[in-house]
Formats: C-alpha cells, structure tokens, sequence
C-alpha cells in the first residue's frame, strides 16, 4: 500500500497548557447556548426543492438502559453489523466488543505504536466501508512522532486479546501534542475517510493549509487525498479549526462538526468544502466574511463538545465539561430552535454518541479520563431512545 507521510510543525508544552484552553475541560464563566444563523447551502444533497421537514423545538431523551460499565478512558465506538461494539481505550491502547445485549467485555487487542499522555492516545475507531468482506478497522492514535490513521484486519475466530492483525499505516504526519489531537475518524456516504484534527497547542498550524492541524481530512480508505477535495492534491477539506473531536452527517448527506473552543465558545459547524472556520481569528461567530459562522455555540463550561450523531432530525451532541447531552433540531444547516440539554450532571463527563439505528443512540461516559469524578461502575455505555 502506498503510505503518505506529511511533516509538519509540532508544539505543545506546559505554558500552553496552562494558558487557558478549553480542550476537554476548562474555559471562562459559559453563557447560554445560542443558535446562529448559518451560511452553508446542502452538501452532497439533492436539489433542495423538497421541503424538509422541520423536528419539534423540544425533543427527549430517555436512558433505556446501562449497556456496560467498567471501562477505562473509552473514546471511540464502532457497532458492529454482526451484533457488539468495538469500544478504543485511550489510555491503554486497547479495543474491546462489548455485547451490547448482555455486557460481556472481551479484549480484542492491543494497538501496537500507541503512546498515551495528555489527550492523546488511542482516539477514534470507525469500521471499513468494505467492512462485510474486508473486516478491517480504522484507528486514529497518537504514536512517539505524531497521530497517524492505521487499519487492523479484525478476527473475532482468534483468541481473545489476539484478534486484531499487525496495523498497517494508511496515513501519518498529523501534529501531536499533550493538547489537542482531534481524533474523531469516520467513513462518510461517499465512502470517503473523514479525520477531525487538532492544532496541537500551535495555533498557526489551524489557518496553514499546508498543515494537517486543525483540519478535517478527506481521504480515500488508502489515505490518498480524495478525489473532489478542494485544494488540488490535498488531504484538507476545512480548515481554521481549533480541535475536531465531533462528525456526523445528515439524512442529506451534509457533514457537520463539533469543535472545541478556547475561553469563550465552543462551536457546531455545518462544514462546506474549503471553508474557513477562524481559529484562531474567530471563536464563535464573527463578523468577518472570510470566516464560516457555526451554527450554535456554548459557552466552554457547559459543552466542550466530542462527539456527535444524527437522529430524528437533529444533532446530539456530547459535553464532556457540560456533562450533558445537546440537542440541536436542523432545518437544512441551521438550527430551527434553540439547543436543549439534556442528562446534566447525571452521569458525568459524556465524550461519544452514536447513532445506534431508529431513534436510539449509543452514549459513552468519560469520567477516567484523569478530568473526571469516577463513581462506582464507571465509565460505561448507555442506551438512549431520542425524540
């Protein structure tokens, strides 16, 4: 397989760690979250002459059931067609399945390269578009150079704790640091990879398209840059982000992503090829026409948004210093209400949310992660039925 390897600027260090940044926790005294109109016109959707029918302002969200519990650091969630979850964990390096009906954890394997500190480590894992003949499994980590994207081939007939094959490198060079890795992979209906970046702590990198920093990538499932990419062979589809830990599409195909802020918003974009985001010239919405308004920001103290999903038309978004479940109804790439929360407080850090088919969804704590208040059980999957 043809390998990519892109070099780029490195920075973090303790200065920047102590100078104030949201990341997964921190910031300033929050402020209601507020919609904002967006600018964005359907991506990859049809014409636009149907109406789109607009969700209800307020939505609910009903805890079905604890899935499992008992994991350390969980980041990334694959289901798998066959029936389990594929859970990563940051800190250990490690992927288990959980059977999503009975709980039962088993080790697959361990991720070989993963060196794990600050908020790096073993980050996103998403399945190959290719999954039903291929069985490979992506993950995002961060290695002793930087964050790279590698495929697994994945044998549930092996023993457990060895069922993962010798990864294979898809694509490299991403900056790392003890802040702000990104790490958020995800295979959109084009069949394309999508990878959510960080800047690092190296704000530069963010509004540097000749950087992989505070990106989101489009790649082939090889990690080529991906044909129709904005910028003439490039891996950058958006740029001017601060930290991408959040993708998810629409039922129209139209990608959208939660992005960290630094003292004073964090950010849900509806994300248009080769638009710029602002970071770090803009931080919530901005009067400058160069910049991509979001379409809803909270202040830092009641999100620090991961991960996101789709479901019954809106976009459930995980806080992990929030410690709460957002709702954000669409009406095309705007919100049509205003965000409603939901789960505050009650179970914790939230870092990844799923959608898990219908109008369920699959939610993770991440409560030790070394930022968070473990209680007895934690961290562990929820089961949500959503409105």
């Amino acid at each position: 397989m043809q390998r990519r390897a892109v070099t780029a600027a490195l920075a973090a260090s303790a200065l920047l760690l102590a100078a104030g940044c949201s990341s997964d926790d921190g910031g300033s005294p929050g402020s209601a979250a507020s919609p904002s109109p967006g600018s964005t016109a359907a991506q990859g959707s049809p014409s636009g002459q149907a109406a789109e029918q607009t969700p209800p302002a307020k939505g609910t969200v009903k805890v079905v059931r604890t899935v499992a519990e008992g994991l350390n650091s969980p980041w990334g969630l694959a289901p798998l067609p066959e029936g389990g979850l594929l859970v990563s964990s940051r800190d250990e390096g490690t992927i288990t399945r959980v059977d999503e009906t009975t709980g039962e954890k088993t080790e697959v394997g361990e991720v070989p390269g993963v060196s794990a500190a600050g908020e790096g480590g073993l980050l996103g894992i998403a399945l190959s578009p290719e999954y039903a003949s291929d069985h490979m499994v992506y993950a995002y980590f961060t290695s002793a150079s930087d964050n790279r994207v590698v495929r697994m081939l994945y044998d549930a007939e092996r023993p457990a704790g060895d069922q993962l094959g010798a990864p294979d490198t898809v694509f490299k060079g991403i900056p790392k640091g003890m802040i702000h890795n990104g790490g958020r992979i995800a295979f959109g209906p084009d069949r394309m990879l999508y990878v959510g970046t960080g800047e690092s702590g190296d704000r530069g990198l963010s509004q540097d398209k000749e950087s992989l920093g505070g990106k989101i990538l489009r790649l082939t499932p090889e990690g080529e840059p991906a044909p129709g990419n904005p910028f003439p062979d490039s891996p950058v589809y958006s740029y001017g982000h601060r930290n991408v830990q959040g993708l998810a599409w629409d039922g129209k195909q139209r990608l959208f992503a939660a992005e960290f802020g630094q003292q004073t918003w964090d950010e849900l974009n509806a994300i248009e090829p080769g638009d710029n985001y602002g970071w770090p010239e803009a931080e919530g919405r901005s009067d400058d026409a160069r910049y991509h308004n979001p379409l809803a920001q909270w202040g830092t103290d009641e999100a620090s948004p991961s991960g996101i999903a789709y479901a019954e038309g809106s976009v459930w978004m995980a806080g992990l210093r929030g410690q709460r479940l957002w709702r954000v109804p669409l009406q095309g790439t705007e919100a049509s209400a205003d965000p409603q929360a939901f789960l505050e407080g009650d179970y914790g850090r939230l870092r990844t949310v799923v959608a898990a088919g219908g109008n369920k969804l699959w939610l993770t704590t991440s409560n030790t992660d070394g930022r968070g208040a473990p209680k007895e059980g934690d961290d562990r999957i929820l089961e949500l039925e959503v409105s």
